[in-house]
């Protein structure tokens, strides 16, 4: 990925996001531009117009953290935009070289960890890494994403391909659009946080070239982080479920997640779980396996 491309879109679309009348300036003259002018960024960072340009044109090396969070509130990002943009600048550093090999090694599943995962018997749960391949799952994580696991013997298999690949996706995900606008975002987080793991960077080019939504919302910068929030699936067993996930990192094994999905009991989302638990029982021998 080119760190400079990178940054020069991702501030160039914020800077159009934001109107002058949001940042307090009366607007005057005849405006070229959409949002605000590097000029009137740079006076509400504190910085000179030529430093600014400078950073937008891609060169955030050596830039210095106050630097760059005055930039984020002269742009009014969110604190995931700000957090991306500090991504940005650290790539931009020659530290980012020096990890390549630590970032492109596959990590190792702890035992500990697949305990914990097949610990959860009351709800779907897997693990993924920063490229969203699902490394390993519960039982009923299995029969929750079944349709994506359908063609797959064997497990690691990846969530963004079967998103924008597969044509299951948009029956299996009733809100796809939705979801799969957050899922580009959530890649582009990954995407400056390892700038230098080759396999990630080909799997961005693969979508970018088989999928025009892809390539579409990539184009807009969007950033996102998967922590908490519902998700709606139409599971061809058992129906609708609306269902409330939990992103949780796993410390000291890298970029690994652990996500879990539940239902309140007693609700239609309650009993579809149950109901997805017994013919889980029924489907364990075709789902396919991780290797251990």
């Amino acid at each position: 990925m080119d760190n400079r491309s990178e940054v020069r879109a991702f501030l160039s679309s914020r800077r159009a996001k934001v109107s002058p009348e949001q940042a307090g300036i009366p607007p005057y003259g005849n405006r070229r531009v959409a949002g605000l002018r590097r000029g009137e960024v740079a006076a509400l960072a504190g910085v000179s117009v030529e430093y600014y340009t400078r950073l937008e044109r891609g060169n955030l090396a050596g830039a210095s953290e106050s630097v760059l969070d005055a930039v984020a509130r002269a742009l009014q990002l969110d604190d995931t935009e700000t957090a991306h943009l500090h991504h940005l600048a650290r790539a931009a550093g020659p530290a980012s070289a020096r990890t390549r090999a630590r970032r492109e090694k596959a990590p190792e599943i702890r035992p500990a960890v697949r305990r914990v995962l097949d610990s959860m018997t009351g709800v779907p749960a897997f693990l993924r890494n920063h490229r969203f391949d699902i490394l390993a799952a519960n039982p009923l994580g299995m029969a929750l994403y079944a349709p994506m696991f359908a063609t797959s013997t064997t497990l690691p298999t990846n969530s963004m391909r079967f998103n924008f690949l597969d044509p299951h996706a948009r029956v299996f995900y009733p809100e796809w659009a939705q979801m799969a606008r957050f899922a580009v975002a959530a890649l582009r987080i990954a995407a400056a946080r390892n700038p230098d793991d080759r396999h990630l960077m080909n799997l961005i080019g693969e979508l970018s070239m088989r999928s025009e939504p892809f390539r579409a919302w990539w184009a807009a910068q969007d950033v996102y982080v998967h922590r908490n929030g519902t998700k709606r699936f139409r599971h061809p067993a058992v129906g609708e479920l609306d269902l409330a996930y939990e992103a949780l990192e796993v410390p000291g094994d890298g970029a690994l997640t652990i996500v879990t999905y539940s239902a309140e009991p007693g609700t239609p989302s309650g009993d579809g779980l149950e109901l997805l638990a017994t013919w889980a029982a029924t489907q364990e021998n075709a789902m396919p396996r991780a290797p251990r």
